[in-house]
């Protein structure tokens, strides 16, 4: 396997951020929601692939703002 080009950053950045947490957020909710079930094991799938459908892109265009925000709050060296 060979690496991605450096402009590539920021998609698969994005892409494993909104890969785990949406993973760990829809797992707690799918789990208070509906408890340690069989049920839960079932949804649970199905709640993470919507979320992540949704938080992908939602992190694409949501990220850069948050960098710049960071840029103009956080002291720089």
């Amino acid at each position: 396997m060979f690496p991605l080009p450096a402009r590539f950053a920021h998609l698969v950045q994005g892409f494993f951020l909104t890969l785990f947490m949406t993973c760990i957020v829809s797992g707690i909710s799918t789990l208070w929601a509906l408890g340690p079930s069989a049920e839960f094991l079932a949804r649970w799938p199905v709640a993470w692939g919507i979320s992540w459908l949704i938080a992908f892109p939602s992190v694409l265009v949501v990220l850069p703002i948050v960098r710049r925000i960071t840029q103009r709050l956080v002291a720089h060296p």
